[in-house]
């Protein structure tokens, strides 16, 4: 009996082929799975698809097993995460101890960090996770940490200005490509295959080395309309107090504080949502029941005057205060 298999089948079979990371072989094989007729004419078919996810599934699970105990699974915590990647001695590390309460090791020579190590970092009156990551360009690196670096809020470039930051962004962008990662809204002709997009930005280290001068707005002309690029000094601590309020603009984010009717606002716990989110979007953050069962909600803050009575289209603002009716 003939398969009669469908366009949609072959184009994830295609993409099947193509891939190279274990888990986007995965998800095409799901996907010939839910697009593939099922008669007697696909039941062998189907069972050898099924072993096939079986087989990679136990190989992604001892990758990530390896990935454990080598130190290179992050759990995300804060407010978002920001990943510290870049060439070996740019001051990733020494970036993160002075923003955080970590302790990584910190030398003139190169690679010594050798495990991503995360650290949180205060702003106002919540916590952003950096994590720092060993030079993208040493042997074995790419394959450990391309986890980190996709489900990352934002990836961070840090470059040396003293050295030749135009070279190093464009190696550490290479080496992205590598882990199958390009920058967000930046045109590529690499699609599918696996292809992720992440947020990107510049922290362009050591501006008060007497070369910044130069290399600075070498690197703006070069990158300025990619990427925000923020000239810092961690030695010297030169934009260093400005930078947390900085990254966090750039994550793209705000807290919006809740109330009961009749209490007082809950300030110290607020709710992370993605700028220009809704009031149903706050709601469905607290509870996957609330944004059904919501009936209003009253606004302080972005109304267009306290305690208005607004609707679950509402568009909130960062530092709202928000009393939810169901």
């Amino acid at each position: 009996m003939p398969a009669n298999l469908t366009p949609q089948y072959y184009e994830a079979e295609k993409r099947f082929r193509a891939a190279k990371e274990i888990d986007d072989k995965i998800a095409a094989l799901q996907d010939m799975l839910a697009v593939m007729p099922r008669h007697k004419g696909t039941d062998h078919l189907y069972g050898s698809l099924r072993s096939k996810i079986a087989k990679l599934t136990q190989e992604s699970e001892r990758k990530l097993a390896t990935a454990r105990r080598a130190g290179f699974l992050i759990r995300r915590e804060g407010a978002g995460q920001i990943v510290l990647v870049g060439p070996a001695n740019a001051g990733k590390s020494q970036l993160l101890a002075m923003l955080t309460a970590a302790s990584p090791d910190i030398a003139l020579y190169p690679y010594t960090t050798q495990t991503p190590m995360p650290g949180m970092m205060p702003f106002e009156d919540i916590q952003i996770q950096l994590v720092d990551t060993p030079p993208i360009g040493q042997r074995n690196v790419k394959s450990l940490i391309t986890n980190i670096l996709r489900v990352a809020d934002l990836i961070a470039m840090v470059v040396d200005l003293g050295d030749n930051p135009v070279a190093d962004v464009e190696t550490t962008l290479a080496e992205l490509e590598e882990c199958r990662i390009v920058p967000a809204g930046v045109q590529t002709d690499r699609e599918g295959d696996g292809i992720h997009a992440q947020r990107m930005i510049i922290i362009a280290n050591k501006c008060d080395l007497p070369a910044a001068a130069k290399n600075l707005p070498a690197l703006e002309r070069r990158f300025g309309r990619l990427f925000p690029i923020l000239a810092v000094s961690a030695e010297e601590l030169v934009g260093l107090e400005e930078l947390p309020g900085q990254l966090y603009d750039v994550l793209g984010i705000m807290r919006v504080y809740t109330k009961a009717p009749g209490q007082k606002a809950d300030l110290g716990d607020p709710v992370i949502l993605p700028r220009n989110s809704t009031v149903g979007d706050a709601a469905a953050e607290l509870h996957k029941d609330f944004k059904t069962g919501l009936k209003h909600a009253v606004v302080w803050g972005s109304g267009k005057f306290d305690a208005q009575t607004v609707s679950k289209s509402h568009v909130l603002a960062d530092g709202d205060i928000v009393e939810f009716h169901m």
